[in-house]
């Protein structure tokens, strides 16, 4: 029986973990706080003490964490993944990271003996409870192959975008459009409310218009019944992906990239406003009247 270990149980990756459990794989997990992991230990998981523990004897190891600096940690670190897997061991990174990074942690794994692969995921966490993720990958051919029957539970689509990196590249254009249309509605519906409009029927054009998207229809019934039960997505998580999206940018735009500066400048604010809450109380920043108090 194939054996994975899964490192990182927040919101996505404790229901990622819980499809391997579905599909019949040996589990090891491991996060910061074993609380989390209690219900994929009464499943049937083990619980590692370490990343270095779990990744001992795994032929696969996928992580999911916050950044640069827990991806670093969990395989690099003190008792990280990459001591104890054995060479050729999958190394599937499904975090979103930066671009530089995902390259440096490619080169080094592979020195290391181990097969990386760029894994993000697109999706909310119902989706990574019920299989049903998008993969966003960038892996060599053959590595693809090998991989996919530690893919397939986790998703109904596996996007293959090229070379180790090209997963990463894409899903941080996405996040960071998503930023810029999560801050974009959000300035429309409060300039709506203080104009006097009937909010009801401002989102029936907004689900309705050219404006309108997934990421618009969902936030925008949301922040007008200023309803942030549940969060999904955090600012500061959102704030994370920009500023990495805003960085590549950078480095392969000729032209400033006004829009994700904006946005990057939008979550500052929200970050600061609530940062482990939803992203949606970006309304709740943009909604005060001109000339009120600070």
């Amino acid at each position: 029986m194939a054996k994975v270990a899964f490192i990182g149980l927040g919101r996505m990756g404790n229901g990622m973990a819980g499809r391997y459990l579905d599909s019949g794989f040996t589990v090891a997990v491991w996060n910061r706080s074993k609380a989390k992991a209690d219900d994929l230990i009464a499943r049937g998981a083990r619980w590692a003490r370490s990343p270095a523990d779990a990744a001992d004897g795994a032929d696969a190891v996928v992580t999911m964490v916050a950044d640069d600096a827990a991806s670093r940690a969990v395989w690099l670190g003190k008792d990280g993944a990459a001591g104890t897997a054995k060479a050729g061991t999958l190394a599937i990174e499904c975090s979103t990271v930066s671009y530089g990074h995902a390259l440096d942690l490619a080169r080094e794994l592979r020195g290391r003996g181990l097969v990386y692969i760029d894994s993000p995921v697109a999706g909310l966490p119902d989706a990574a409870a019920s299989g049903k993720l998008t993969l966003l990958v960038g892996a060599e051919p053959a590595d693809l192959v090998r991989a996919r029957p530690y893919l397939t539970p986790l998703s109904t689509i596996i996007r293959h975008f090229g070379a180790v990196g090209t997963g990463t590249v894409y899903k941080l254009i996405n996040n960071l459009m998503g930023a810029i249309q999560i801050a974009g509605i959000a300035e429309g519906l409060a300039i709506a409310e203080q104009a006097g409009l009937d909010m009801r029927l401002v989102l029936e054009a907004v689900e309705t218009g050219v404006a309108a998207s997934p990421q618009v229809i969902r936030h925008s019934k949301r922040m007008v019944a200023r309803n942030f039960s549940g969060a999904t997505f955090t600012a500061a998580l959102r704030h994370k992906d920009a500023v990495y999206a805003v960085a590549l940018a950078e480095s392969l735009l000729s032209d400033a990239p006004l829009m994700g500066r904006a946005a990057v400048h939008a979550y500052d604010k929200a970050k600061a406003y609530a940062p482990d809450d939803d992203e949606g109380k970006m309304i709740e920043i943009v909604s005060r009247p001109k000339g009120a108090a600070t």
